[in-house]
């Protein structure tokens, strides 16, 4: 089987519409997102550009 990307918007919908339903994942089953923790600006964040005119 060759699989060849969509050249348009329409051509995307209906290879789409060809996956069987056994294959397509649910909303109500797709995987949670991960949540970062939080970032905070540690004292060795700081220190790397304290030197520094701008910081870019």
């Amino acid at each position: 089987m060759h699989i060849t990307e969509a050249d348009s918007i329409d051509e995307l919908i209906a290879d789409c519409a060809d996956i069987p339903p056994s294959v397509r994942q649910s909303p109500s089953h797709a995987p949670l997102p991960r949540l970062a923790p939080a970032w905070e600006v540690t004292d060795g964040c700081h220190a790397q550009v304290k030197d520094l005119d701008e910081y870019v």
